[in-house]
């Protein structure tokens, strides 16, 4: 399961230089500003033949393409349900992996996310095409790809009280979710409601799902599962929301009164991630036995397509806001971007080294982030949208 590149990678970097200033780098210094280029891969240096993470494989003893196949070989997906896997292959869609939608822009080692909880790696949101947040270590980190630079937005260490107003530059309200202090509140999300409220929705190991009113900080209502809760998602028009843990079935509950509405099986495991299409008509979810499997919610007996990853549990997916594409986000080292408007069947393989913490569009969809999670190769890469302008050929 986690392997850090560390670990099989010589020690090439001081690993200390690379937390100065909480990833930031001092205006006006120049021995800084040498080692924040030093830590970056530009689109320009990635053409000329620079490793995309600054991984110098001419330095190493092997490939790059003989370390992929040791990664391939050795990389041990967790499980926790042994089952077999037998008839899997003959379920997953047969995908064209020739696609390209997102170019690769700017590799930062400056902005980086930890993984706390290796099943847990929902930890890059972008909310612009420059601005991406993470989670790193009990801090909340800002980093802006206009001046590249990263600043802590949140400290939550010790600041977690119960049911308390808070005076600190962007916090409201800070409450713990549950009175047990060994339950883990694996999920947080925020929706729009039917009326147009913004509400807060959480999942714990304790079990239930609860919701929250973000104008009064208010417990809204909780629905109790019979299995500890890892994800959930609320459909678009915020009626539905769907339900996944430890349990291979997942579930879609009226989100009004948390009544079931739908059993959805098929996966051999513990799930783990889930989005749905803005159009509402299609659910993702990831899971540890390796697939993606898509689901329309006009016909939930049995699932619409089984995507396959490469060698480990799929903990990410999101979608882009036009529905265009699907980013499925395994463990370690692969992201698949999948063409929704091919039916799926065409996707860009993104092929890293690394734990990935977390997958993010930009809101506009022309952006998508990945973070990396490695204790010498951890970072934040940058990939842009290709566009097409072929009304341009008339002008040649």
């Amino acid at each position: 399961m986690d392997m850090d590149l560390v670990d099989d990678l010589e020690l090439l970097d001081d690993y200390d230089d690379l937390e100065f200033d909480r990833f930031g780098v001092a205006a006006g210094d120049t021995s800084r500003q040498n080692k924040n280029k030093h830590y970056t891969t530009s689109a320009a240096e990635y053409r000329n033949g620079k490793d995309m993470q600054g991984i110098p494989w001419e330095r190493l003893h092997y490939s790059r393409d003989d370390y992929r196949g040791r990664r391939l070989n050795e990389y041990m997906n967790y499980e926790s349900l042994f089952r077999s896997h037998e008839l899997l292959d003959s379920e997953c869609k047969q995908v064209d992996k020739k696609g390209t939608f997102y170019d690769f822009c700017f590799n930062t080692r400056l902005a980086r996310s930890t993984v706390v909880h290796f099943q847990l790696r929902d930890l890059v949101w972008a909310t612009s095409k420059h601005d991406v947040y993470m989670a790193q270590n009990y801090s909340v980190m800002h980093w802006s790809s206009l001046l590249q630079k990263g600043e802590e937005v949140l400290n939550a260490i010790d600041n977690v009280f119960p049911k308390q107003y808070v005076d600190q530059p962007g916090v409201a309200f800070c409450t713990s979710v549950t009175e047990d202090d060994d339950n883990i509140t694996n999920t947080v999300d925020l929706y729009e409601s039917p009326n147009g409220s913004t509400r807060v929705i959480a999942g714990n190991n304790d079990c239930v799902v609860r919701v929250f009113d973000t104008e009064r900080f208010r417990l809204l209502s909780h629905f109790t599962f019979p299995w500890s809760v890892n994800d959930t998602s609320v459909s678009p028009d915020g009626k539905l929301v769907a339900v996944l843990g430890d349990s291979s079935d997942c579930l879609i509950a009226d989100l009004q009164s948390g009544k079931e509405i739908a059993s959805l099986k098929g996966h051999l495991d513990y799930s783990f991630s889930s989005a749905w299409h803005p159009d509402g008509r299609v659910l993702a979810t990831g899971n540890q036995d390796t697939t993606c499997r898509l689901w329309d919610v006009r016909n939930l007996s049995r699932s619409l397509a089984v995507l396959r990853g490469r060698i480990g549990a799929v903990r990410g997916l999101r979608f882009s806001s036009d529905g265009r594409f699907l980013a499925a986000a395994e463990a370690a080292d692969f992201v698949h971007v999948y063409d929704a408007r091919a039916g799926y069947s065409r996707e860009q393989e993104i092929d890293i080294f690394g734990e990935v913490a977390g997958v993010s569009f930009s809101p506009d969809a022309e952006a998508l982030f990945v973070g990396v999670a490695d204790r010498t190769y951890g970072s934040l890469i940058e990939f842009r949208r290709r566009h097409r302008y072929e009304y341009l050929d008339s002008y040649l």
